[in-house]
């Protein structure tokens, strides 16, 4: 049975979105179109986010109050967590690591990318978070065309399959995972704390299903595990238009 605080939702259902590709363009803010979408959604349904980048980032997308316009927000894969607009107990990717291995790891990646040929290098290489370390060969700074140009080399020349493999044997050793996710950048956090470990804030609330919104869902993309999960119901999704016509026949047809 579902927890008395969605017991008056009339499906006791949780739907929970993927950000960047589901419900907003890479790094673009959500439509207006979108965001009352969801608003009315959630009369209905228990809803909320899942995003591999930390909260500010994702509050930049979805709306400064965005905490309280889901029930559920969840930010680097669920390490930082909020319901209600209240923080729920998170997790630290520097004390599972350990400065003098995690110390390792960077410099071998920074060395890794000045070594790389790619037609242009910006800024942020490296991004530490919380819960994770995201990984730019491009640098997180490069604008919306430039991500879109390096999105179509990486695509041709598989830059970011090449570097996750290298990591991948070189720091066997770490139990890390290696996420490719977004046009840029892939995520490298602890093995078990990928989009799923958002799940363990929400397994005792009794829900009857859990829908999983994506766009990455293929095996190595950062939302497979989630999508796949026995958990969830899983939801591909090509775009943020395409997200609002499975909610529009899922939830609101007469």
């Amino acid at each position: 049975m579902v927890s008395d605080a969605f017991a008056d939702r009339k499906f006791k259902k949780l739907v929970l979105f993927d950000v960047d590709g589901t419900l907003s363009l890479a790094r673009q803010s959500a439509s207006p179109e979108m965001i009352a979408l969801l608003r009315d959604l959630r009369k209905l349904s228990a809803i909320g986010f899942v995003g591999g980048s930390d909260m500010v980032k994702i509050l930049e997308q979805l709306g400064s109050n965005a905490t309280e316009e889901f029930d559920y927000a969840f930010a680097e894969n669920g390490l930082t967590a909020y319901k209600f607009g209240k923080p729920l107990e998170s997790q630290s990717f520097i004390k599972f690591v350990g400065e003098e291995r995690y110390k390792k790891l960077v410099s071998f990646i920074l060395h890794y990318i000045a070594d790389m040929d790619i037609p242009i290098k910006r800024g942020t290489f490296v991004e530490f978070r919380n819960g994770m370390i995201n990984v730019s060969p491009i640098g997180r700074n490069a604008t919306i065309a430039e991500r879109l140009d390096f999105q179509a080399y990486d695509k041709e020349h598989g830059l970011r399959e090449k570097f996750v493999k290298i990591l991948q044997e070189k720091f066997a050793d770490y139990g890390l995972t290696y996420s490719i996710g977004g046009q840029i950048s892939f995520d490298v956090f602890p093995h078990g704390w990928d989009k799923t470990y958002a799940l363990n804030h929400v397994q005792d609330e009794g829900f009857e299903e859990i829908h999983f919104f994506g766009d990455k869902t293929y095996k190595g993309g950062n939302d497979y595990e989630i999508f796949s999960d026995p958990r969830t119901i899983g939801h591909t999704v090509s775009s943020p238009a395409d997200t609002q016509r499975i909610l529009k026949e899922m939830f609101f047809q007469s």
